[in-house]
């Protein structure tokens, strides 16, 4: 029954002031392909603008978003002619935040191509040079040739419906928290539902809100608000991606927490598990080992390491076995043969040994 119960508790998303170990579900956007170039699509092209075409990789859920909504996106941008890749947020680790109507000049066309995607939603976009960088192009950042028609790999994580268009940046902080937190519950409510994607989409976009560029200017209170929404987002995710067998992603999740929280149980327990998945065993038990010290009843760690040991012994007796196979059991002695000549040949000495001396005996 306390097993039942355990597995259960593991189920549950994260939330503030939980002591027990919460462990995998969910889903996280995460970069397609290598990124070196340009995803080949084969899906049918469709027609958003004049200059502006549409291929969807992956299709995505629910509603398309509307003038001034806030949009969070993952992009990557080549110019077209030369294949050289100029923009990816993926690799900076911070998705663009764009409102609807309000975007710079030249992303006019990368906006025209979101306002026709649904929440998680992956798209190759091509947008001709008139609703891009333009006739002259850009020579500062990002560097864009002139005249360049622009393709971007897309996926729009979500969005927020929001009338007036507010942008993050106008937020104040107890705003943004707000956002986030609320952003965070709607994610747990789909993860009890089982939508995994969506839930992880809702994870994602809280932590937007609170990118390195906002936590920079945070201290005290506001601070530690702040990270009382963001880790747990971060460790949901890693939960997810443990699930998701993406466990050098997860362990990227939980370092990200560790390095707020070195102490922090649920991250060092999750890293634990994805390093012993990955077959890195003494990086994973000096995580649990660590997590223990914090948790010393924690059953979950006690197991985690209980395995850990099986892992070690199970992986010594099949070496050994291997390394019996590759020289071979130790040779028995061999029986020596029974030379026969030798034998008569002392038996012979013997006889004539005894007899001299029974003769020097008589002469006595």
């Amino acid at each position: 029954m306390e097993e039942v119960e355990e597995q259960q508790k593991s189920q549950a998303p994260e939330n503030d002031g939980e002591s027990e170990i919460v462990a995998e579900n969910s889903a996280f956007v995460h970069p397609p392909q290598d990124g070196s170039a340009p995803p080949k699509v084969d899906s049918e092209v469709e027609v958003l603008h004049e200059k502006v075409t549409k291929q969807i990789i992956k299709e995505g859920h629910g509603q398309k978003p509307s003038k001034y909504s806030t949009c969070f996106l993952h992009y990557r941008a080549w110019a077209e002619s030369t294949q050289h890749k100029f923009e990816d947020t993926w690799h900076e680790q911070q998705p663009l935040e764009m409102v609807l109507g309000k975007e710079k000049k030249e992303m006019t066309g990368l906006a025209v191509g979101v306002s026709s995607m649904k929440a998680g939603e992956h798209a190759l976009l091509h947008v001709g040079w008139e609703l891009g960088y333009g006739k002259e192009g850009s020579f500062s950042f990002p560097n864009v040739p002139p005249m360049a028609d622009v393709l971007y790999e897309v996926v729009l994580i979500g969005f927020d419906e929001t009338k007036e268009g507010k942008a993050r940046s106008d937020m104040t902080v107890e705003e943004r928290i707000g956002a986030a937190d609320r952003r965070k519950m709607d994610g747990n409510a789909l993860f009890k539902e089982e939508k995994l994607e969506e839930a992880m989409q809702q994870y994602e976009m809280a932590i937007a809100y609170m990118g390195d560029d906002f936590m920079f200017q945070l201290f005290g209170k506001y601070r530690d608000m702040a990270l009382a929404v963001k880790n747990p987002c971060h460790l949901n995710m890693a939960a997810c991606l443990i699930k998701l067998k993406r466990y050098e992603e997860a362990i990227a999740q939980c370092t990200i927490v560790l390095a707020e929280d070195e102490n922090n149980v649920k991250a060092l327990f999750r890293r634990g598990k994805a390093r012993a998945e990955l077959g890195q065993t003494d990086a994973a038990r000096q995580d649990f080992e660590k997590a223990r010290k914090f948790a010393p009843e924690d059953k979950a760690i006690a197991r985690e390491l209980r395995l850990l040991a099986e892992h070690d012994k199970a992986l010594y007796i099949k070496q050994k076995e291997i390394y019996k196979g590759i020289f071979g059991p130790r040779p028995e002695p061999k029986p020596k043969k029974t030379n026969w000549l030798i034998i008569f040949w002392q038996w012979l000495v013997s006889l004539f040994h005894s007899l001299f001396k029974r003769e020097r005996v008589k002469a006595d």
